[in-house]
């Protein structure tokens, strides 16, 4: 392996093109090229579609390399007390405050969010941090005399080396949805990012190193499917959690738990928004162009499905006015890819050649400052009078794509939304509580919204949907997600000695 120089600060401060490094593994501190090198591809920057860096995909060998470097440095991590611990993640909340621009232009030209959106997801991240940094409160275990001069207590332990991967869509949100919990719990950690956006786990690295983690603590492995199985298989790692889409969660999921792991993987998503009579018409506007097009409706909890249930017309042609109105590159980033923008026009193209009206057309968008065409575009689309066997209503999109499905009663809308195999999120738009109070006790999501689109549970509450969205017990963030990454040890005392006896005794 050849190690590292330090890494330069990502130079960006618009949306002009700008090269960063390559992205290599992060291996008992020291930044190194892959052992076992799979393939090399380039790091695209979707809004212009050009390199930006290279990312060498690993495989099981490297994986090994980095359980080796969290074994040797797991012990005395897992030995400081857990408040100890936590102060890296106060450490990290205040690099991140100080960055939080630069990691910001970093996510938009890496991601393709526009700055906006991308500020708002490092937001999140630092939030997340947090909640991180609160765990020595909340983890205190709890302690009762159950018997005479008998005690028991319940500790939270580390379950040794953990490993996650994440997806393309939040780079740096979703690896800090698990890093804190899995750190402050006195874990090691091995994280795969996406091989498409890399990048910020090569700038989340140097801060967690300069916010004084161990070397050997957090260890960065780049790859794809070869990484991925690796580290679902190797012996040395004791929990597996998982991000992205429903078909690899499935796999995965399988994988990491016929070899004695805990697991926990996150699929994909089909979202229904219920718009009914009575709803608030500019809020229930706002908020649904706001959840279709957002981060370019690259993200599970985006909606999908507008069911509108009766007269609810003057919405419907409000929505459609503002999506027709949103520029791209200016109000939504890019699509990750070029296969990508072509498999969302192809739902396009099969909804309108099966009937729907294609009301908002964004097959031809692309922004005013992209560098020509060649970079990956797509408008907000509005497809209205969608039938909800279509595959535009059924599968998943993930793209600023709007699925109108027309119905007549409330009955009707929760049978298309609990007829979908997802469970991720679901909103209905009303100002009834009795109507609310119905749907919230019938749509088949793990994560419900009254009047809020994008329905995401802020800490200590926890993110995760139901269904063939998740495989695994639990929740992923917040509390859940530190009880997934420790063992409770039950711990029964007795000092005084009773001349007297019982069952207990």
């Amino acid at each position: 392996m050849t190690a590292s120089t330090a890494i330069p600060a990502f130079p960006a401060r618009d949306y002009a093109f700008a090269p960063w490094v390559d992205a290599r593994n992060l291996i008992g501190g020291q930044w190194v090229d892959a052992v076992d090198p799979q393939a090399t591809l380039d790091v695209i920057n979707p809004r212009y579609g050009r390199a930006m860096a290279t990312v060498t995909l690993s495989g099981a060998a490297d994986v090994d390399a980095a359980v080796k470097a969290a074994n040797s440095a797991l012990p005395a991590w897992r030995a400081l007390p857990i408040r100890e611990r936590a102060q890296v993640m106060f450490r990290l909340r205040d690099l991140m405050r100080r960055d939080r621009d630069a990691l910001s232009w970093l996510l938009s030209h890496e991601n393709g969010k526009v700055f906006s959106q991308a500020a708002a997801e490092v937001d999140k991240a630092i939030e997340c941090v947090e909640f991180g940094c609160s765990l020595p409160n909340l983890a205190a275990g709890t302690q009762l005399e159950v018997s005479r001069g008998v005690t028991c207590e319940l500790r939270y332990e580390p379950v040794g080396i953990v490993a996650c991967v994440t997806p393309f869509n939040f780079p740096i949100m979703v690896p800090l949805w698990t890093l804190p919990q899995a750190l402050v719990g006195g874990n090691a950690v091995i994280l795969k990012p996406s091989e498409q956006t890399p990048l910020s786990m090569v700038a989340l690295g140097e801060l967690l190193r300069e916010a004084g983690l161990p070397d050997g603590i957090f260890n960065v492995v780049n790859g794809g499917r070869a990484a991925v199985e690796a580290l679902c298989d190797h012996p040395g790692i004791q929990a597996f959690s998982f991000v992205g889409s429903t078909r690899v969660a499935r796999m995965v999921y399988g994988r990491a738990c016929a070899t004695g792991k805990r697991a926990l993987c996150l699929g994909g998503a089909k979202n229904h928004l219920i718009v009914v009579p009575d709803a608030d018409p500019q809020v229930t506007i706002d908020n649904i162009v706001a959840s279709f097009t957002g981060c370019s409706g690259q993200r599970c909890m985006a909606a999908a499905n507008l069911v509108a249930v009766g007269n609810v017309e003057s919405i419907i042609e409000g929505v459609k006015q503002q999506a027709a109105a949103l520029v791209a590159g200016k109000d939504h980033g890019a699509i990750n890819s070029a296969a990508s923008v072509d498999r969302i026009r192809g739902y396009i193209d099969a909804a309108e050649a099966g009937g729907a009206t294609v009301a908002v057309d964004g097959r031809r968008s692309a922004a005013p400052d992209a560098a020509g065409t060649e970079g990956y575009w797509l408008g907000a689309t509005v497809l209205d009078h969608v039938r909800p066997d279509m595959p535009a209503a059924r599968e998943e999109i993930f793209g600023t794509v709007l699925s109108i499905i027309r119905v007549d009663t409330l009955e009707q809308a929760l049978e298309i939304e609990n007829a979908n195999p997802y469970g991720n999120a679901s909103c209905i738009y009303t100002t009834s509580g009795e109507v609310a109070r119905r749907v919230m006790g019938r749509v088949e999501a793990g994560m419900c919204g009254v009047n809020v689109g994008v329905p995401v549970p802020r800490e200590p509450f926890g993110f995760g949907g139901w269904n063939d969205s998740k495989f695994g017990v639990g929740n992923i963030t917040g509390w859940d997600g530190f009880r997934f990454f420790t063992r409770g040890r039950k711990v029964t005392t007795k000092w005084a000695l009773q001349q007297d006896w019982n069952w207990m005794a």
